[in-house]
């Protein structure tokens, strides 16, 4: 009798342990998520799936980007994440170790991977598929870290290289004059050279100078975004065609998963080539849906990276006259190219399209004075007694035209992003 209730309750186990993962198999087949909600989303319990918590996953967002654009490790990304809300349930910063599975988890673009098959997830992304994969790249690149000196306050240490012998610009402190400076030279690690010493002050003013010549005014910017907008409702028409496309591509590769689960069932494939395949499919699925979700929104195009770059180009105006050296130089790493300082002067060449702005400005100052000077001389013949223009008599003035506006100007900026 003990033998035949020990079955028993072996058997209701075994059964129960198998009803349990058919039914999480469902769920996962549907694009469910079968446990707690990670972080950044919450439970629904009406729907029986995860919703995008709305301000965690917004500080998640965030916290992938700066990630991903180099500006924290693991340890000051948790003081970031709690800074912004996201800590632990005592309060206390997250550990590394849950920084990392976050950073890790592909949860965040949509996907479920569960006993190593991919699924595709029927709940909003929190994170773009380009962001997650530059985030694995910088922790397989972390992943053996070189051992690290305690680093000093040079915010411009490895912005420039010496213009006479290439070597790298280093810096260091010096005592003179009642106070501590900080001066930048060149390392002469490729050997002898000549170029001396450039004080931090006098540098940050060249950079600021040099920012100056790419930064638009505010008056040119609201003219280009305005143009934008009208750029943008003409895209809207060529964007319908392009989510078409999407839509028989995302059909496409539904049915080739359908085939590919049909084939599995009959046998005709093996499980390791159907789970490579899958993951593959599953993948290529949620980039087209994602793609998808773009244009729906907002048919993005080139216009939002090009209303970034105007926002940029408009906060360079006023970085040039703040004392963020930091981000003055990760402004310059960004715009600026071949950096060199050669006999105290910094001397660069700008990135597309920055490159463009110095040559408008130029030109729009130009045709200012010589409007000017054409107005001048106008009244001066008007008025004989004074008819000197520029201090000469000139019997031939040409006549100029009427000076071209910011938004005229736009329709030449071959702006490619």
């Amino acid at each position: 009798m003990l033998q035949v209730a020990f079955g028993q309750s072996k058997y209701y186990s075994d059964n129960l342990s198998e009803n349990v993962k058919r039914g999480m198999r469902q769920k996962l087949r549907r694009g469910e998520w079968t446990g707690l909600a990670p972080l950044g989303y919450m439970n629904n319990a009406k729907t029986r799936n995860i919703e995008p918590d709305s301000t965690k996953a917004r500080v998640i967002s965030r916290a992938f980007e700066e990630f991903s654009q180099g500006k924290h490790t693991l340890e000051s990304l948790a003081e970031r994440l709690k800074f912004l809300g996201v800590a632990s349930k005592a309060g206390k910063r997250l550990c590394k170790a849950v920084v990392k599975h976050m950073l890790s988890n592909p949860i965040y673009t949509g996907l479920i991977v569960h006993n190593g098959e991919t699924y595709e997830g029927k709940f909003q992304p929190i994170v773009s598929r380009a962001t997650f994969e530059t985030v694995q790249r910088i922790l397989k690149d972390r992943a053996k870290p070189r051992k690290s000196k305690k680093s000093h306050n040079f915010p411009f240490v490895g912005l420039l290289r010496c213009g006479e012998c290439g070597a790298a610009v280093t810096a260091q402190y010096a005592h003179g004059h009642g106070g501590t400076y900080r001066y930048y030279r060149c390392t002469k690690r490729l050997g002898p050279c000549s170029q001396r010493y450039l004080r931090e002050d006098l540098m940050a003013t060249q950079l600021k100078d040099s920012l100056s010549k790419v930064a638009l005014c505010q008056e040119w910017t609201e003219k280009m975004r305005a143009q934008v907008d009208i750029w943008e409702k003409e895209q809207t028409q060529v964007s319908k065609s392009f989510a078409q496309n999407l839509e028989l591509k995302i059909k496409e590769a539904d049915e080739k998963l359908d085939k590919l689960v049909n084939a599995f069932l009959d046998g005709t494939i093996e499980k390791e080539t159907y789970l490579i395949k899958k993951d593959e499919l599953v993948k290529l699925k949620t980039e087209l849906l994602e793609k998808k979700r773009a244009l729906d929104t907002k048919c993005q195009g080139w216009n939002e990276p090009l209303r970034e770059w105007l926002n940029l180009a408009c906060h360079i105006e006023k970085l040039a006259s703040s004392e963020d050296f930091y981000e003055i130089k990760s402004l310059m790493e960004k715009i600026g190219t071949n950096r060199r300082l050669l006999d105290r002067k910094i001397i660069l060449d700008f990135k597309k399209p920055f490159d463009l702005i110095p040559l408008y400005k130029r030109s729009y100052e130009k045709e200012n004075l010589a409007k000017t000077q054409s107005k001048n001389f106008d009244l001066s013949l008007k008025n004989p007694q004074s008819q000197i223009w520029s201090g000469r008599r000139d019997s031939n003035p040409r006549p100029l035209g009427p000076e071209p506006s910011a938004l005229a100007k736009l329709r030449y900026f071959p702006i490619k992003i």
